[in-house]
């Protein structure tokens, strides 16, 4: 059984890595955080018993529903603003922002506008290529090789077999690797 020192120490050393994962996930990095806090809120209070060494998968399957739950909630959501929207006449497109600006935010800051310009290209490409990946090799590869899991820990987290994950990682990457090469990116 995990101690509350031990539990603590966990949502201390997960946090950041969560936030990014919901935050790429949602581009929203209010929404992001919610999810991150309520995630962290349901393992406490739901699973906080649960041995120390269970704790990273119970999360991460966690994280993943509250990801998906939060989708769910956004599609209803839109749908309605889509319809309310078509009654108002007025256009404003002042809200509109480039998800991935806060990620390439890390890569360097450039001034020239050439290369501003070829790294907003290719993050666009990089997105368009991730949002083309099905749910469950997208899901596969982020855990894979954004959060650095092996087999055994991504399997238990999408609660599915070793061969699985390596079957939907294998294709994402030729998936994503076949579309960058279309798009001109050197891999």
């Amino acid at each position: 059984m995990a101690t509350p020192k031990e539990l603590s120490d966990f949502l201390a050393q997960a946090e950041r890595r969560a936030y990014k994962q919901a935050a790429y996930a949602v581009r929203d990095n209010h929404a992001a955080l919610d999810i991150v806090q309520d995630a962290m809120m349901r393992l406490a209070e739901k699973y906080g018993a649960q041995p120390a060494n269970e704790l990273p998968m119970l999360f991460q399957r966690i994280l993943q529903n509250a990801i998906r739950d939060y989708f769910r909630r956004q599609k209803v959501r839109n749908l309605w603003t889509t319809l309310l929207s078509s009654f108002s006449g007025g256009n404003d497109g002042e809200d509109e922002h480039d998800p991935l600006e806060t990620l390439a935010g890390d890569a360097g800051d450039s001034n020239d506008p050439e290369v501003q310009v070829g790294r907003s290209q290719t993050l666009t490409i990089i997105e368009h290529a991730l949002q083309k990946l099905p749910a469950r090799q997208r899901e596969a590869f982020l855990l894979r090789y954004w959060h650095d899991m092996n087999v055994a820990e991504t399997a238990a987290a999408m609660g599915c077999s070793e061969g699985s994950v390596k079957t939907h990682c294998s294709r994402a990457v030729h998936a994503l690797a076949s579309t960058l090469r279309t798009e001109g990116v050197e891999l």
